[in-house]
């Protein structure tokens, strides 16, 4: 199951290359536990962005579940 958490406003660019950030399947793993979500990706050099609303957002609920455990 792949969760897609894409901003409103994906016109965005890769700092490094220049590059217009497109819509990528990527894996974040925290505590052992991995996670396969849509995130803005570069095509070139592979950077992820996660936007500062969903870091402190879900990100985070998500941190806070796993270290209750």
């Amino acid at each position: 199951m792949s969760m897609i958490f894409m901003p409103q406003d994906m016109d965005w660019v890769c700092e490094p290359c220049g590059e217009r950030m497109e819509s990528g399947k990527v894996e974040l793993t925290y505590l052992g536990n991995a996670f396969h979500v849509e995130l803005p990706v570069c095509p070139r050099c592979g950077a992820v962005y996660i936007y500062e609303e969903l870091a402190l957002g879900r990100i985070r609920e998500v941190e806070q579940l796993l270290e209750d455990k």
